[in-house]
Order: structure tokens, then C-alpha cells, then sequence
């Protein structure tokens, strides 16, 4: 009987002990759920912030986008000048009546011609201020350099060229009277960038088209990229 009473002692100890080994892995598991539903919550709601970032960027562009086309649609083709809706750039596309060749000083014509356009343009953007990131004035060249046939040499004397002439359009606009009151904006948001070549206007047959390539672009740059990558440093 002792026998029996020692063997049904150490049957409900294991009894007693696999119902805690349950006890915890039940407690692990719903411990494990418990962080797998915050996590899988946590990324719905970082979606849901970057979807609402997307949708907001794209109805500024759209605005944007309807805002410059409204002010400047009479105006562009005298200007020898384009919009692009994608990527919100007024591209003036003259280069050769902007500037001497290899030069970066700004002709007289464009100079008034930019004298009407700049005003008008921050004033425009007036509204939009807090979703842009920056205004880029561009300037583009095309392959080529005369007096050389080296695909380096040519590449970095345009460079040189374009920056120059970027900064020289920024200089010139900057000193406007009309913009005086934007002066504090411009230093924060605007900067003038020289590409070079590396931004050609192709043809059709994909070659390139160097009278198009030679281009003084504004470029507005979203704050949204901003945004979604703040997003995403806060989650990590």
C-alpha cells in the first residue's frame, strides 16, 4: 500500500509539473501574440502615415502643378519655356540667347524676361511654402565642348559652365527688387545647381538633342521624401 501511496504521490507531482511547464508556454505564447499584434499595428499605422504623406504630396503637385500652368500659360511660349507637370520645372530652353557661348554672364533679354518671371513665380509658391523642400535653378549643357574631343575634359569644363551659369541666374534674381521681401526663403530654400551634361534632352531615336540639352530649369523639390524618411527613422 505504501508502495501504491508513493507511486500515486510522484504520478501527481509529474501531473503537477506539466501543468506548469503548460502554464508558461501558454504565458510565452500569448506574450508572443501579444508583441506580434503591436508590431503588425505599429507598421499599419507608419503605412498609414507615409500613404497620407503620398496622397498630400500629390494633391501640392497637382496644385502646384495648376497654379504655375494658370499664371505663366501666356507666357511660356514668348519665354521659349515649358512646365513639366512630373516633376514641377519650368525649363527655359533658349540657352543660346541666354548666354554667350562657354559664357555665363545673362543677356540683357533674359534678364528681363526673368526681371517678370521670378516675381511672379515666388509669389505663386507663396501658398505651397511648408510642403517645399527646396527651389533648384538648374543648369543644364549639352555633351559637347568646342575644341575638344574628350568625353572627361568635355564633361567637367560644361560642369564648370553650368554652375557658373545657375549661379549667375540666382545672382541676378536674387537682387531683384521685387523679391526682397522672399530674401530670407531664398537663402533657406534656394540654391543654384550646375548637372552638366547628365541630364540630356533625348530625341526620338534616343540620341541626344544639344540645342534642348542647353536649358536653365527651376526645379520645386517636395518636402514629402523628407517626411517619409523621418517616418521611417522613428520605427527603427
Amino acid at each position: 500500500m505504501k508502495t501504491l501511496g508513493l507511486r500515486g504521490s510522484n504520478h501527481n507531482d509529474d501531473d503537477s509539473e506539466w501543468l506548469s511547464v503548460s502554464d508558461l508556454m501558454a504565458g510565452l505564447m500569448m506574450v508572443f501574440l501579444i508583441i506580434a499584434i503591436a508590431m503588425i499595428r505599429s507598421v499599419m499605422v507608419e503605412r498609414e502615415k507615409i500613404r497620407t504623406i503620398a496622397e498630400s504630396y500629390r494633391d501640392s503637385q497637382v496644385a502646384i502643378y495648376e497654379s504655375l500652368k494658370c499664371e505663366f500659360a501666356d507666357d511660356l511660349a514668348r519665354w521659349g519655356a515649358e512646365i513639366d507637370q512630373d516633376t514641377l520645372t519650368i525649363a527655359f530652353n533658349q540657352s543660346d540667347n541666354m548666354f554667350d557661348s562657354g559664357k555665363a554672364d545673362l543677356s540683357v533679354s533674359y534678364q528681363q524676361i526673368f526681371s517678370e518671371f521670378f516675381p511672379r513665380y515666388l509669389n505663386v509658391l507663396k501658398p505651397y511654402n511648408a510642403s517645399i523642400e527646396a527651389v533648384r535653378i538648374e543648369g543644364h549643357t549639352s555633351s559637347g565642348w568646342l575644341g575638344s574631343n574628350d568625353e572627361k575634359t568635355s564633361y567637367f569644363n560644361n560642369l564648370k559652365l553650368s554652375q557658373a551659369r545657375a549661379r549667375s541666374v540666382l545672382y541676378f534674381v536674387y537682387g531683384l527688387q521685387q523679391v526682397e521681401s522672399f530674401h530670407q526663403w531664398m537663402k533657406r530654400n534656394v540654391a543654384a545647381v550646375g548637372y552638366s551634361s547628365s541630364r540630356p534632352i533625348l530625341n526620338s531615336d534616343n540620341t541626344e538633342n544639344r540645342d534642348a540639352s542647353r536649358r536653365v530649369a527651376f526645379r520645386i523639390v517636395s518636402n514629402a521624401e523628407a517626411k517619409i524618411l523621418s517616418i521611417l527613422q522613428e520605427s527603427w
